[in-house]
């Protein structure tokens, strides 16, 4: 297997760095590929050593790009892609997947930077790579080898679309707790205040208000609305002063419970749409989601200060 590896690698090279410059971060494979019996043979073979989990299969993308498969042993039963028909801006392949997915929430459709293969966007962020020919489907990030760092090209799409979101949201809706002096740069957190997590976070707060930056909390209880979390988090929106009020459920104390009209169920709907999916979740100005804790030195880094 390491040999066969080795020489598609170095045949794939050859065709040129262009090719070579991207990287397909694929969760899974649609198509036919699967069928070929040596693909199979070599897929059980690392599927039970339990090195496939996270591997990227670099090789198999030539083929399905269609740009250049001269690589591609000829024998063994691998199935090769069909030239694509072109300059159909994806519509065979949309035809295709409406075909089979008639529900299929497709919002945008664009070419990606390599041969042959389109972006779909589905509602809810999630994005979509096929073939033009309308035969091979891939769920995941397409990744640029750029000269320092691995960029995620779907998520700088996706990053436009979040910022677009956050704009809707009006600052008397969210909890600030502005920067100190001059305002340098904005984040916008998604917590939950039984979060371990999002309660470490709040103890940067002060630390990152001294260094410009302000803190916007939107709600997500990780729950679901109607939970003891979310009842939570009503009551500190509801607050005569939320900021006090979330600072004390982050410090495991009890508030007063208190309804009012709140923006909180908006705002958890609001998280799942920009790709939420734990907290904290930061969403820069500039639309980039940051999972998790950062200490306030980590993330002023982040932001250039």
């Amino acid at each position: 297997m390491c040999g066969f590896i080795r020489n598609v690698r170095h045949r794939w090279w050859s065709n040129g760095p262009g090719e070579a410059s991207y990287l397909f971060a694929s969760y899974c494979f649609a198509g036919h590929l699967f069928a070929s019996q040596l693909f199979a043979s070599h897929l059980g073979n690392l599927m039970k050593s339990k090195t496939l989990s996270y591997l990227l299969i670099l090789p198999l993308l030539a083929g399905v790009w269609g740009a250049s498969n001269a690589w591609l042993p000829q024998s063994g039963g691998i199935a090769h892609a069909a030239e694509p028909a072109g300059g159909d801006d994806g519509a065979h392949l949309v035809a295709r997947l409406k075909e089979l997915r008639p529900d299929i929430p497709i919002e945008a459709v664009s070419a990606s930077p390599l041969p042959g293969i389109y972006e779909l966007k589905l509602a809810g962020g999630t994005v979509f790579y096929g073939t033009e020919d309308g035969k091979y489907l891939f769920a995941g990030d397409l990744y640029e080898l750029g000269e320092t760092d691995l960029v995620n090209l779907a998520d700088i799409a996706r990053s436009s679309d979040r910022r677009d979101l956050m704009a809707t949201v009006a600052l008397d809706e969210m909890v600030v707790f502005p920067a100190d002096g001059k305002t340098k740069a904005v984040i916008s957190v998604f917590t939950d205040v039984d979060c371990g997590y999002c309660r470490k976070l709040h103890q940067e707060v002060p630390a990152l208000n001294e260094l410009g930056i302000e803190v916007r909390y939107l709600a997500y209880p990780r729950a679901g609305v109607g939970s003891p979390s979310y009842a939570k988090i009503v009551s500190a929106w509801c607050a005569d002063d939320p900021n006090g009020a979330i600072t004390e459920l982050k410090a495991g104390n009890d508030i007063p419970e208190k309804s009012c009209d709140n923006p909180v169920a908006a705002q958890f709907e609001l998280g799942q749409e920009v790709g939420v999916t734990g907290t904290p979740a930061i969403v820069l100005e500039d639309g980039r989601l940051l999972p998790g804790y950062a200490p306030a030195a980590d993330l002023a880094a982040t932001l250039g200060l």
